[in-house]
């Protein structure tokens, strides 16, 4: 059986694209929260922020990623449970360029990833445990598009925003979205203002001290 969500809440576009100004490392700094375990990017060179649309699918069968391209809208980001399966590929190359063609901006897979060199070419960002040749395939089984899924051991709901760059993917509520990025682009401006590595290093001073590691 194939479940589709009724139509999700998406946050302000304004507000998504600020999310591209600030580092994903920014927000380790502040949560150990919202990062997928064992994703690694695999395709694409550039810094991303979209809206999750979400899929689940059962294993080998990936009718419902396919499903959910008809439902992608400028600015998403296509988000996949794979059931565990962490060795098929559920996205190759096809579906990276009609994801984009539809206004993806990146997927995010809990899965494997084939047809890498087809997909970096189209430059679209995905981030999954890496490359293999087995894939997934059309069967046409059950699947649920726009549910609340698990991906890398975090949860995620369509209408989260998910971001990303060279070291990695986050997702933030979207409940907490205006929240966190005022907090990170206050931090990011505060160090940007305030130099102070640069004048650590000119006078002398100790990284720890700076820091705060060598409070008691």
């Amino acid at each position: 059986m194939f479940y589709t969500a009724p139509p999700f809440e998406r946050p302000d576009s304004g507000l998504v694209r600020r999310f591209l100004d600030v580092e994903v490392a920014s927000l380790g700094h502040v949560t150990d929260f919202g990062f997928p375990r064992g994703l690694r990017r695999v395709a694409g060179t550039k810094p991303f922020a979209g809206v999750a649309l979400t899929v689940h699918m059962p294993h080998v069968d990936s009718t419902a990623v396919h499903r959910a391209l008809s439902l992608v809208q400028p600015g998403d980001v296509v988000v996949v449970d794979q059931s565990g399966d962490e060795l098929r590929s559920s996205f190759g190359g096809t579906v990276a360029a009609v994801a984009q063609h539809k206004g993806a901006v990146a997927a995010i897979v809990d899965g494997s990833t084939n047809d890498v060199g087809e997909i970096s070419e189209l430059d679209f960002p995905v981030y999954s445990r890496g490359a293999t040749p087995l894939t997934s395939r059309i069967q046409r089984l059950e699947g649920e598009i726009g549910v609340p899924v698990s991906v890398g051991g975090v949860a995620v709901c369509s209408g989260d925003i998910v971001f990303g760059d060279a070291d990695g993917v986050a997702v933030v509520p979207q409940r907490r979205a205006l929240q966190m990025i005022e907090r990170l682009e206050a931090m990011e401006e505060r160090m940007a203002r305030n130099d102070w590595l640069g004048q650590a290093l000119r006078d002398e001073r100790e990284f720890a001290e700076l820091s705060g590691a060598d409070h008691d």
